[in-house]
């Protein structure tokens, strides 16, 4: 991170932060998208198993790793202020963070998880895949939620590069491991989808040793000695830590969460559009990860620029971004709609349920075009640590506007399924609104 004096320079400076971040993001996210493409190549019981799984996953997994990038904005202000020295200690409080979480998401997971399948009433044979795919996967919970919070450290610097890399290593352990452990190459079991959980939970070990190791051994980041004495908890830190994280991980949580609600509901249609519905979500999910990407990026760069107290180049930044996120948006609902059944192929050749993806997808158009504007502005918001507003506009959107349009056009309408998707872009676009109302607020303020 440097300072910058135009707007050419903004652009390439953010450039070179986004970019990395959009690819390590995109790392993250292609562990679940093999999941689900690679077990849809077994069966569609298996398909929607993990879809399934993952659904109920998605939201813990995201939610925490908001939680957790609570750091970011607090290490980047701390960047742009020059104190260095107040960091490491920042750091290893929020690894304490990370490995108490873990065991609360393992413990939680192992009580409410039979309940809750059961109350999806799936056919047997998805609900069996399921419950031993997210078994499976939390053998790895630990060290994912672990290796979250070095590369927030990394990215906080401005590294992002480095995150890139870290990520990159993960994508080709996990697609050799799905082939293995799903398909039964190699003299392994042949697993099905439960494979995919065995492969994402040694892959997230894998990730967490190396990110460790970068941090130990790589400059700069081996200068900030942060291995060198491990101090006590502070729980005076964890508040800090949780004032910021914790509005985000919520925020977070009440927009994924409502998905997962949204396939127990999905289970009256049968399990052909259960799996179509979540082979839809998985590429928006994929899609989301540019806005996303756009989003972390002005967390950092504003971040860095309003800890050094300059506001104006913060306002600059959060333009910038938010322009280049609707450009891009644009480009791919134009994608979305030509290449239509191709990107349903990606997931099943079996005509009823490519036709049923093909429809959730001319949903997903609309979609990421609310997420286009949504996400970057949250980012802006957490670059001025200003994260309490996300979290109340993530309930409005979904819970108070989304979810309920959503299910009485879903019962009392000829949309049926597709009427929960009609709710989400409602309630999106709603938010979108109001929170950028509150950024432009909020940069005035600081100005005056």
């Amino acid at each position: 991170m440097r300072q910058t004096h135009s707007i050419k320079d903004k652009v390439r400076q953010f450039l070179i932060i986004f970019f990395p971040i959009f690819i390590t993001q995109l790392s993250l996210m292609a562990t679940g998208f093999f999941d689900t493409v690679m077990s849809g190549k077994v069966s569609h019981y298996d398909l929607a198993g993990v879809a399934i799984g993952s659904n109920l996953w998605m939201p813990v997994f995201t939610g925490i790793g908001g939680v957790l990038a609570g750091i970011t904005p607090i290490l980047a202000q701390l960047h742009g202020a020059g104190r260095k020295k107040d960091m490491p200690f920042l750091l290893i409080q929020s690894v304490y963070i990370a490995i108490t979480l873990a065991v609360i998401v393992i413990a939680g997971g192992s009580a409410v998880l039979s309940p809750l399948l059961n109350a999806m009433k799936l056919e047997p044979a998805v609900h069996d895949i399921a419950y031993r795919f997210l078994a499976a996967l939390a053998i790895g919970v630990l060290p994912l939620f672990v290796s979250a919070v070095f590369r927030n450290f990394i990215d906080a610097l401005g590294y992002t590069r480095i995150t890139m890399m870290i990520t990159l290593c993960a994508v080709p352990i996990n697609i050799v491991l799905n082939y293995l452990l799903i398909f039964g190459y190699g003299g392994f079991p042949r697993l099905g989808g439960v494979g995919a959980g065995y492969a994402s939970a040694i892959t997230y070990w894998c990730l967490a040793l190396i990110s460790m190791g970068v941090v130990h051994y790589l400059k700069p980041f081996r200068e900030y000695k942060v291995f060198g004495s491990l101090a006590g908890i502070s729980l005076k830190t964890w508040r800090e830590l949780l004032t910021v994280g914790l509005p985000i991980g919520l925020s977070i949580f009440c927009e994924v969460s409502i998905f997962g609600v949204v396939a127990l509901l999905m289970a009256e249609y049968g399990t052909a559009v259960i799996a179509a519905h979540q082979a839809a979500i998985n590429f928006a999910g994929l899609v989301y990860m540019v806005p996303l990407s756009i989003g972390i990026t002005l967390t950092i760069v504003i971040g860095y620029e309003v800890g050094a107290r300059r506001y104006h180049d913060a306002r600059q930044y959060s333009k910038l971004g938010l322009g280049i996120a609707v450009t891009i948006a644009g480009f791919f609902a134009i994608g979305l709609l030509a290449l239509n059944r191709q990107i349903a192929g990606l997931y099943t050749q079996e005509p009823g349920v490519l036709e049923l993806i093909r429809n959730f997808l001319v949903y997903a158009v609309f979609f990421q075009l609310s997420d286009a504007i949504a996400a970057p502005i949250q980012g802006a918001l957490r670059g001025y640590k200003d994260v309490r507003v996300t979290f109340l506009m993530a309930v409005l959107s979904y819970w108070v506007i989304g979810m309920p349009v959503g299910y009485l056009l879903a019962k009392f309408t000829s949309l049926t399924a597709y009427g929960y998707w009609v709710g989400f872009i409602a309630g999106l676009a709603v938010g979108a609104v109001v929170l950028l109302l509150r950024l432009i607020r909020l940069q005035r303020k600081v100005t005056q």
